[in-house]
């Protein structure tokens, strides 16, 4: 029998980004998972640059202040994709005595930190007689050991950190799916592009580009406000006709640069061999999630000039059927809380 409610410590996902942090609480009920407490914090500028802290106190006081509202206790929670290092290794069993201990004594040939100032975790890939491949993840024992620093000062227990793309991908792939995807995570004011494959994360990259960036083209060629800049960005988007021409071409300038990026790495995947001399698994599609991913006419225009399937995210895909539960979160607002959701997951058997 499942415990009582009042048993259940409630799922929290906390996605920290340099900008803000977003929380969303899953909870069971006899119709399935369904969101309970969910919103946003914004995080003063200098609180956290790039990923790295740089003013603890500062940021202790956003989470206390989270931790009085809300109630929040325990959380999952997503590590900055900026100071992660991902690679691919292959193990051979012979003499292999742990396989942490292969990972460590191989570390410093593929991240630039040294091994005893470095925490990583690994995923199995594949495994045959003689052999196993790993996915790994690195991060400087520094960050990681700021990051948790905080959140004990802040008296809340943190009960697992991770990787904010394999979070993403636990929330828009349907569970099981071992497929090989791309997900653009088109924000605020940065891009994260991850490779999804077998369900773990295999390559991630972020760009200096996000939907900021986006108003401030439209501020500058309109000699208007950010907020009215921000404004014709959502009304008018990358539809093309005569009331649109000029925020059209304004903003294709832009959104080039993005889908250069996105294609470099789409090509290189799918034409470059792995370590082994073996091609990649194909990319299946790509999936749009991010605020600002839903600009009117980017996944047509993406899907059109990539020649190849772009989608926007479906963020309930493993939480509910949409048809018998309706969410709180309009479809853009649940493109910004992908990584959360995907964080409260991880107490639902989806590791």
């Amino acid at each position: 029998f499942p415990p009582p409610n009042f048993l259940v410590s409630p799922s929290f996902g906390l996605d920290i980004s340099d900008e803000s942090l977003k929380f969303v609480e899953l909870i069971t009920t006899k119709n399935g998972i369904e969101m309970g407490r969910h919103g946003e914090r914004k995080i003063p500028p200098g609180i956290i640059e790039s990923g790295k802290i740089k003013n603890p106190t500062k940021l202790k006081e956003v989470l206390l202040t989270l931790r009085k509202e809300e109630g929040i206790r325990f959380v999952r929670v997503s590590l900055p994709e900026e100071q992660v290092y991902l690679f691919q290794l292959k193990l051979e069993k012979s003499g292999l005595k742990n396989i942490r201990e292969g990972i460590e004594l191989a570390l410093e040939e593929h991240v630039p930190i040294p091994a005893q100032d470095a925490i990583f975790d690994y995923d199995l890939i594949a495994e045959d007689a003689k052999s196993l491949e790993v996915q790994v993840a690195a991060i400087p024992k520094n960050v990681m050991e700021n990051y948790l620093s905080v959140f004990r000062d802040s008296l809340i227990s943190v009960q697992s950190l991770e990787l904010e793309a394999q979070s993403i991908s636990r929330a828009v792939i349907k569970r099981g799916d071992i497929d090989t995807y791309m997900i653009v995570d088109f924000g605020q004011t940065r891009t994260g592009i991850f490779i999804i494959s077998r369900g773990v994360a295999v390559f991630t990259s972020t760009l200096d580009i996000g939907g900021m960036s986006l108003n401030n083209m439209i501020q500058k060629n309109f000699n208007v406000s950010l907020e009215e800049a921000n404004k014709m960005k959502q009304q008018y988007g990358l539809e093309r006709n005569v009331e649109n021409k000029e925020i059209f071409f304004v903003l294709l300038n832009s959104v080039s640069v993005l889908r250069d990026e996105i294609e470099k790495h789409f090509l290189y995947w799918n034409t470059h061999k792995d370590e082994e001399g073996k091609n990649h698994p194909p990319i299946k599609k790509i999936i749009l999630c991010g605020g600002d991913s839903n600009l009117i006419g980017l996944p047509e225009y993406l899907s059109v000039s990539m020649k190849n399937r772009v989608e926007m995210s479906n963020v309930w895909i493993n939480i509910a059927e949409t048809e018998n539960y309706i969410p709180e979160l309009s479809f853009s607002q649940s493109l910004t809380f992908a990584a959360a959701l995907g964080l409260a997951l991880g107490d639902f058997d989806y590791d």
